[in-house]
């Protein structure tokens, strides 16, 4: 059965990605700080400056008020890489930037760095074939993951790029044709609202926000960021949707874990949110680990003393006698359902669960010993090297989580999925989300 699927489509809240192109001196820096005042409503603003610290300009001047300036924070950067930007988002995401601002971006193109000296940097290393053409295979990757980076931030995001003269030649004659933006040509694509300035003047070229097709502002500011953000809360916000699915009745366990890797899908896991209970401020996968763990069932098998008797063996391969479908392996494990401060039972994993644990891994089509260490050690958050090493709580959770996916039409290929789920988030320094799983107490 397709695991692809068509579903209604909503229009969702969004946050601003803003690009301003135009020559030197048309106003694109200010132009970007008079519009992050309105975006941030509040909010800290960060800038990226890689024009030799131009930005601070128009800061504050302490004990000056009737200076004016912008508040923000400020960030020089003379070699533009992409790891360079790239790290520079993050440190926003930690700040808890509310706007981003690049000034320029056309530097990570053809700045120190950029992309076009890192192209002329792999077509000269040695055994390199091919001259630049072939140089560009491993900075597309790069751009792609700055491009990432950069367009899943949190926050708003504006960009300002340079602009030159662009001409073209017919035999001996040279004819203006226009201005090229320097960045990599369909750049602009990649944003919602792309304005061109000209001593001042902004003009829309590219929008996807109607009220704002080809709009004429001088100096855009607070006003035409209002029509922007008027245009982005035009929709349903996504966290708060999964929030009333956290807070409808009959939420189950198995709906917590799906609603989890919807967040965790869509980077909105550290989102902030205030909490449906106390109203105080949280993160959207802290509160659904909490509801989820409120709805887990608990379960107690009644188990015999002695476990090697019982099939399980020195190596802790989940061994024993064949369970041949689910049935047949709850049957042989009677359990009682308590509350968790009642619960009582052996400290390390029984018999009857690692026959539980065996059948259900055969239903989900995990028949390797590697494998099923693999799944197990990522679904309890720490490493194993056999399954004797399991608490009774760690058996506990991974049996829930099993049958769970067990009970699925295409289990198999979801489990498999949630699996990779996890070493991916492992990989990238999650290991705090541990869907859902809770520690044994």
């Amino acid at each position: 059965m397709s695991t692809f699927t068509f579903q209604p489509a909503t229009r969702e809240t969004a946050k601003a990605r803003i690009a301003l192109q135009g020559p030197g001196g048309s106003g694109k820096t200010k132009s970007a700080l008079r519009m992050a005042e309105r975006l941030a409503d509040g909010g800290t603003i960060g800038v990226v400056d890689t024009e030799r610290g131009s930005a601070k300009k128009y800061a504050v001047v302490p004990g000056r008020p009737d200076l004016g300036g912008h508040e923000f924070g400020h960030m020089p950067m003379a070699f533009c890489s992409p790891e360079n930007l790239i790290a520079a988002v993050r440190a926003a995401e930690e700040a808890r930037i509310a706007v981003l601002i690049v000034d320029s971006w056309s530097h990570f193109w053809a700045g120190k760095g950029g992309l076009l000296a890192r192209v002329d940097q792999e077509s000269k290393k040695p055994g390199h074939y091919g001259g630049s053409y072939t140089a560009w295979a491993p900075v597309n990757d790069l751009e792609q993951d700055m491009l990432d980076a950069l367009l899943n931030f949190p926050g708003h995001v504006i960009v300002t790029m340079r602009t030159k003269n662009d001409y073209e030649m017919e035999g001996k004659k040279v004819t203006k044709v226009g201005v090229k933006t320097v960045q990599r040509e369909g750049a602009e694509y990649e944003f919602d609202v792309v304005i061109d300035m000209v001593k001042g003047t902004g003009t829309v070229t590219k929008t996807r926000y109607q009220p704002l097709d080809d709009a004429s502002v001088h100096h855009p500011g607070e006003d035409f960021a209002g029509v922007i953000l008027e245009q982005l809360g035009q929709g349903v916000d996504p966290v708060q949707v999964i929030v009333d699915e956290l807070v409808r009745e009959g939420l189950t366990y198995d709906r917590a874990l799906e609603l989890h890797g919807q967040a965790n899908s869509r980077h909105l896991l550290a989102a902030d949110l205030l909490h449906p209970k106390t109203g105080e401020p949280a993160k959207l996968g802290d509160v659904i680990k909490e509801y989820g763990q409120a709805v887990k069932p608990v379960t107690t098998p009644v188990t015999p003393p002695s476990s090697q008797a019982n099939g399980q063996d020195d190596e802790g391969e989940y061994t024993g006698p064949s369970a041949h479908s689910l049935a047949d392996a709850e049957a042989s494990a009677p359990a009682v359902t308590r509350a968790p401060e009642q619960a009582q039972g052996p400290t390390h994993v029984s018999a009857p669960q690692m026959r539980m644990m065996h059948a259900l891994f055969n239903k989900l089509d995990v028949k390797g010993r590697d494998d099923r260490l693999r799944a197990t050690s990522l679904i309890i958050g720490r490493a194993i090297g056999s399954a004797n090493e399991l608490s009774m709580g760690e058996a506990k959770d991974l049996l829930d989580t099993l049958t769970n996916y067990s009970e699925r039409d295409n289990a198999p290929d979801e489990f498999a999925a949630m699996v990779q789920g996890l070493e991916d988030a492992a990989a990238g320094d999650l290991s705090g989300l541990d869907q859902l799983a809770p520690q044994s107490a």
